[in-house]
């Protein structure tokens, strides 16, 4: 009884045993991964001697633990790369891919090793233009005209009482008429000059009135003007994402920034990657470009375009990078340990300090 046991126990320990080895985070000897990439500075950065960037790192780390043989494989644009994972063409991608409801139906994710946001760039507009715009734009220029429609129309009426009974101050036709336009807008503007004044008893009701409606006219005149200079700016604000919709706007193709837009029914251009979204900017072929902050941060500090273009404070959307593997990859159980483990090592915080 006391064999039985014993053997009962030692074929425990040998199935233990075969268990964990099965459960090695190393590959097989002999399996040389392919990881596909696309060009997404700071991230990935092709350079003569190879790769570099923040994801190429972080796989560095991840790969000291696994000491696995891989080779990278670029493709031309962010939708060739979701095609090589969706279809199985590479092991993984170490991209800073965004983690969304779609991508999850066709493919698996890591651990997230990055986490960013989804915002807005645009043209730096000089402030004295930006007010001089708002300034001569046909909101003023509108309220301008309907005002002195006003005051022409209570200058007239003064005139057609004046003009026989005053004609040292109100006489002639064309001359006169425009002596009852002087005296009303003296009027309304509470100047008084004294050198027009309405003698007639029909002169001074009208003036009478006008006294009156000039108080009410000035001040919704003030408040229209007010608003004619604040109403654009204010409009021009944007504080969610559904202010897009005012804009021409335009996003990187295949992106999680076009997904979160055809959500919101937003109308949007495409454009290949973040430095084509600038360079629509900058030709003023676009007013918004929404894509990744940590890119365009790195777009314009790189290209030194920090006079001219901007990006909002506001952000539309939190975004978590992670690898992508295709679906049911058996190498997510090995790397994701791995990346988890390498995320709290001090050369990954290094690196991130670096980067910021």
């Amino acid at each position: 009884m006391s064999l039985y046991r014993n053997f009962i126990y030692l074929f425990f320990i040998c199935f233990i045993s075969l268990n964990l080895s099965s459960q090695n985070d190393s590959l097989p000897a002999g399996d040389k991964l392919v990881i596909g990439i696309t060009q997404t500075p700071p991230f990935v950065v092709k350079q003569a001697n190879g790769y570099s960037g923040l994801s190429i790192s972080s796989w560095k780390l991840v790969n000291e633990q696994l000491q696995a043989e891989y080779e990278f494989r670029e493709y031309e644009d962010l939708q060739s790369l979701l095609n090589a994972l969706e279809n199985g063409e590479v092991d993984l991608s170490v991209n800073p891919i965004t983690v969304t409801d779609q991508r999850m139906k066709k493919m698996d994710f890591s651990q997230p090793y990055f986490i960013s946001h989804t915002s807005v760039a645009k043209r730096k507009e000089s402030t004295t233009l930006k007010h001089l715009s708002n300034f001569f734009s046909w909101d003023f220029f509108s309220i301008v005209f309907l005002l002195l429609l006003v005051i022409f129309i209570f200058g007239f009426l003064v005139w057609l009482f004046e003009r026989k009974r005053n004609p040292e101050e109100f006489g002639g036709k064309f001359k006169g008429v425009m002596q009852g336009f002087w005296w009303s807008a003296v009027t309304m503007t509470t100047v008084g000059y004294g050198d027009k004044s309405p003698r007639t008893t029909g002169g001074r009701i009208i003036g009478l009135i006008w006294m009156f409606m000039a108080v009410i006219i000035i001040s919704s005149f003030t408040a229209g003007i007010a608003s004619s200079l604040t109403v654009k700016s204010i409009n021009d604000e944007i504080n969610g994402i559904q202010d897009l919709e005012r804009f021409d706007v335009t996003t990187v193709s295949s992106s999680s920034s076009q997904e979160l837009l055809e959500l919101y029914n937003i109308e949007t251009d495409l454009v290949r990657n973040g430095r084509a979204g600038l360079e629509a900017l900058l030709n003023e072929e676009t007013a918004l470009f929404v894509y990744d902050e940590p890119i365009l941060k790195y777009e314009i500090q790189k290209r030194e375009l920090s006079d001219e273009l901007e990006i909002l404070g506001r952000s539309l959307k939190k975004d978590y990078y992670s690898y992508a593997f295709p679906k049911d990859s058996e190498l997510l159980r090995k790397i994701n340990p791995l990346l988890v483990k390498t995320l709290k090592t001090m050369e990954w915080s290094t690196l991130v300090e670096d980067y910021n």
